[in-house]
């Protein structure tokens, strides 16, 4: 989808705070998420990613809409709807979850902000947890107010991102711990920030919380990291797949459970508090699973762009999984992919053969992620 002259579907797709500077800084192709655009293109996706490994990236993120949580029994009710303990998360902290159904299936892996001891938001991949929350209240009995409301991240990302940050709101800013978020204004316009972002790399999320005021932060972050080589950019398919992170509905849907992702560190079982999918997480557990994600290098010519299919896998003339994310990484000069497959064919080193857009190609199965594994760049 290209930009032109009486762009788009209609009002029924949404457009974010920040979609005319985006387009006045270059942006040529949108894609769809949460019912609002996204900027998917401003020119070379390798440019883009040399651009935030090296430097920095401004990304209007605004489609991941925030739900907001609030009342006297809001931290009951979102430890409800995920597996993961939210027992010692303090004020002012952020956390990685999933969100489950009735069958362990994942609904979404969205980031959990605690804004106050009764407020959170939810800040979304790509699906309608606003209507699956709202309906659990329903029948919760529990004292919450659940709405959408005015509030669009952008995301800064890269090494430089903590000095154009410094630039932006000054050395105090520094001390803003990986996971952790801060309420601040700049020259008046309200935000929350926080040390997350889908990049892998050093990065903050800019939280905007009056959608009025969206070209005007957008272009105050492009004038101060001019100095830094801040170009403006979109989330790099390239990056985050070096880094193992997943796409919502193509790394996992509703049909993938926890435990064949390796997220058994984002169900606790264990703990006292009751959620939705918990017994039948505890089922998986005991059975084990039939399948896991892993790591891909596949050997062919440098794959033009990401997937566009599930590319199938087979083994030994049988089909065993499935490409779920494929792309050249320039840094490593391999084609690396996140797949999908049968326990029994997943040990590192297994050879398989997957059939690509171009043909088959042999590919190795190994660990992930792909890059730093430990994730120092980001937390550093």
């Amino acid at each position: 989808m290209t930009q032109s002259d009486g762009f788009g579907f209609g009002t029924q797709i949404r457009k974010s705070p920040y979609f005319d500077a985006t387009v006045r800084w270059g942006a040529k192709g949108f894609s769809v998420y949460n019912h609002m655009y996204i900027p998917r293109d401003f020119g070379d996706p390798e440019q883009n990613f040399w651009n935030l490994v090296n430097d920095a990236i401004l990304c209007d993120v605004a489609v991941e809409r925030q739900v907001e949580i609030t009342g006297p029994d809001a931290a009951k009710f979102v430890q409800m709807l995920t597996p993961r303990d939210l027992s010692k998360m303090a004020v002012g902290q952020c956390k990685y979850i999933l969100i489950t159904n009735a069958d362990g299936g994942i609904l979404n892996d969205p980031i959990l902000l605690r804004l106050a001891e009764n407020h959170f938001w939810i800040s979304l991949a790509d699906s309608d947890i606003l209507l699956w929350a709202q309906g659990v209240a329903v029948h919760s009995g529990m004292d919450v107010s659940i709405c959408e409301p005015d509030v669009s991240p952008l995301q800064l990302q890269g090494p430089k991102s903590g000095e154009i940050m410094r630039a932006l709101f000054g050395d105090s800013i520094m001390d803003l711990k990986y996971y952790w978020l801060r309420e601040v204004d700049l020259d008046g316009i309200p935000l929350i920030v926080s040390r997350t972002g889908w990049s892998s790399e050093l990065g903050y999320e800019l939280y905007l919380q009056d959608g009025s005021r969206g070209g005007e932060l957008w272009e105050k972050i492009m004038a101060a990291g001019q100095p830094f080589g801040l170009q403006p950019g979109h989330t790099s398919s390239i990056r985050r797949i070096e880094g193992g992170m997943l796409s919502y509905h193509a790394d996992a849907d509703i049909h993938t459970n926890p435990f064949e992702l390796g997220f058994d560190r984002l169900v606790d079982l264990g703990m006292e508090a009751g959620f939705i999918g918990k017994e039948a997480l505890r089922r998986i557990k005991e059975e084990g699973v039939s399948r896991k994600q892993v790591g891909l290098v596949l050997e062919c010519e440098p794959v033009k762009g990401p997937n566009t299919t599930f590319w199938p896998i087979t083994k030994d003339g049988g089909t065993v999984g499935k490409v779920t994310s494929a792309v050249y990484s320039p840094r490593l000069e391999k084609n690396i992919a996140l797949a999908m497959v049968s326990a029994g064919s997943s040990e590192l080193g297994t050879e398989v053969e997957v059939k690509t857009a171009s043909g088959p190609a042999k590919a190795t199965i190994v660990e992930i992620p792909f890059y730093d594994p430990k994730k120092s760049l980001a937390a550093s």
